[in-house]
């Protein structure tokens, strides 16, 4: 029957006229060759052996179960690690002895030991400088007459401006003595700041706080120094970062000449302190600390690159770990496999119901068909969710379960395609002429009626199985789809919410998702294009 199928002149024109749409024909090929490494999954990303030499003996674990009892011979009767087993000496002094991993050593609910992770094995020091902040309280001659923390503006020690006149270090604007002035004649006056530039380049402000009347004239006015942040880009803006070993050597590769210079400038009372605070940062997380160096004050980060999941993309890991250790390449890999098996079987489940459900109506009609559609309001009005909720709860979720209850409202569009079909062929002659030779209403329906009505089901197969894919990963992201830890996309991106700042969690699984239904749109222009019959009615 499918031989013949093929062989049918219109079939054969249907098939030219699909592959005239080369993106569509060239998006057919891609799936099927995706959906056909997924189905070889274990094939490619396994954490077991494909093959294993051992005393003379060939075993296949990928394929069959085999006790840890056989190479270790410890008694165990449970599933062995053989990636630890690789590591025993058995294995690594005896070449006969060997074991040939897949591509992707990693299967999708295999969780990463940290330790195999390939990290920087150095700390790096981040000194970020501290804007200034100082104090100075000025007589009416501009006198200083006390500062806090006011000598680094001036290039002195604190203390040794007491004393010394405010404009011999600064030129004061006009508006700033005006401000001062009214303050020493107890009159109300509001909040100033004006910039000011150091020696250095450096800018800064002056400020004076708001001013109300006193009961007495002030004798002292303050003024407030604080050092403004330089423009983006500038070089004085650049943290110095320091690379150290292991053994507390520097990295002379990665630690340019500027910031070896500016450790030499650090007093060896803090450069000990900091040393052993990188010691520290080698075994797990240390506090930020504060020091001066050339009177300028600095907060020291110690940063190392530590493994935690989800963990970015290294060599091993192309598309990096999720929150769990498990490699992400494998989970979207067999994850391809889930979705596409999941959507061809409900779009078969959902065809295979719209069309008994469609046929029937529309050959028999009448009461049938009545009740029927009545029967069919009801039933997609039912809230789908809840639905699938409830069932979840008493049922639990699982992989059929989820097949089953979502076949159960997706039909419904289908069978409104096919019995409109029937409708418009029952009173054909060619069926006239079926029933008259008194052939079968089974053979009628089935044989002589539904080849004429299936160009709906055809052309809205691609879309059907796009929509399929496209519910699976909603609600796995929702948390009512498949259960854990099977590998989904949709649980995948769920991950990506709790880890917003893994953007490999969010980048991969949405763009092979992005892919697939692309892929299956492209499919359904070319399936439509290929029914159409008007040939040139589509859009260019």
């Amino acid at each position: 029957m499918m031989t013949g199928m093929f062989k049918n002149p219109i079939t054969q024109k249907r098939i030219r006229r699909f592959k005239e749409v080369k993106r569509a024909y060239f998006s057919l090929c891609v799936l099927i060759g995706l959906y056909s490494i997924s189905l070889g999954s274990e094939l490619i990303s396994n954490s077991n052996p494909l093959y294993v030499r051992f005393n003379n003996r060939s075993y296949f674990p990928a394929i069959k179960f085999y006790p840890e009892d056989i190479f270790a011979r410890n008694g165990k009767k449970t599933r062995p690690d053989y990636k630890k087993l690789n590591a025993l000496s058995v294995f690594k002094r005896n070449p006969d002895n060997f074991m040939i991993f897949p591509p992707i050593p990693y299967g999708p609910f295999e969780s990463i030991d940290p330790a195999s992770i390939e990290v920087s094995d150095y700390v790096t020091i981040v000194f970020t400088t501290m804007p200034m902040i100082g104090t100075v309280n000025i007589k009416k001659d501009y006198s200083i007459a006390r500062s806090v923390s006011f000598g680094s503006f001036i290039g002195m020690k604190d203390g040794q401006a007491k004393g010394l006149y405010l404009t011999q270090f600064f030129q004061i604007p006009d508006s700033l003595k005006q401000a001062i002035e009214l303050r020493f004649k107890n009159l109300k006056a509001p909040f100033i700041s004006e910039m000011g530039k150091r020696s250095n380049g450096g800018e800064f402000a002056i400020s004076l706080s708001t001013f109300t009347p006193r009961k007495r004239l002030p004798k002292t006015v303050r003024l407030t120094f604080r050092e403004v942040e330089p423009n983006s880009g500038s070089d004085l803006q650049k943290p110095a970062e320091l690379f150290f070993k292991k053994n507390l050597e520097m990295d002379r590769h990665l630690s340019n000449e500027e910031n070896k210079n500016f450790w030499n400038a650090i007093s060896s009372r803090d450069r000990e302190m900091l040393s052993g605070l990188i010691q520290g940062r080698f075994s797990g997380p240390v506090d930020s600390v504060t020091l001066t160096v050339n009177n300028r004050r600095y907060i020291a980060n110690f940063i190392k690159e530590d493994v935690r999941f989800p963990f970015a993309p290294v060599r091993g890991h192309m598309m990096g770990i999720d929150g769990a250790g498990r490699d992400v390449l494998a989970r979207v890999l067999y994850g391809l496999r889930t979705s596409l098996t999941f959507g061809l079987m409900l779009v078969a489940f959902s065809v295979a119901m719209g069309i008994i459900a469609g046929a029937l109506q529309g050959y028999y009609g009448g009461i049938l068909d009545i009740t029927g559609q009545r029967f069919i309001e009801i039933w997609s009005a039912l809230p789908f969710l809840y639905i699938m909720i409830l069932m979840g709860s008493i049922y639990g979720r699982s992989f059929s379960l989820l097949l089953f209850i979502y076949g159960l409202f997706n039909w419904i569009g289908i069978s409104y395609y096919i019995r409109a079909e029937f409708l418009r062929l029952r009173k054909q002659p060619f069926v006239e002429s079926a029933k008259c030779m008194g052939i079968s209403n089974y053979k009628i329906i089935f044989k002589h009626i539904l080849p004429n009505a299936m160009v709906p089901v055809i052309t809205f197969f691609p879309f059907s199985l796009v929509g399929a894919i496209g519910a699976l990963a909603a609600l796995d992201y929702l948390g009512f789809g498949l259960p854990p830890p099977t590998p989904s996309w949709g649980e995948l991106i769920f991950q990506a919410q709790q880890y917003r700042w893994a953007w490999w969690l969010i980048l991969y699984p949405s763009m092979v998702l992005f892919i697939v239904m692309l892929l299956g749109v492209f499919i359904g222009e070319g399936v439509r294009n290929a029914y159409d019959p008007k040939q040139y009615s589509r859009l260019e």
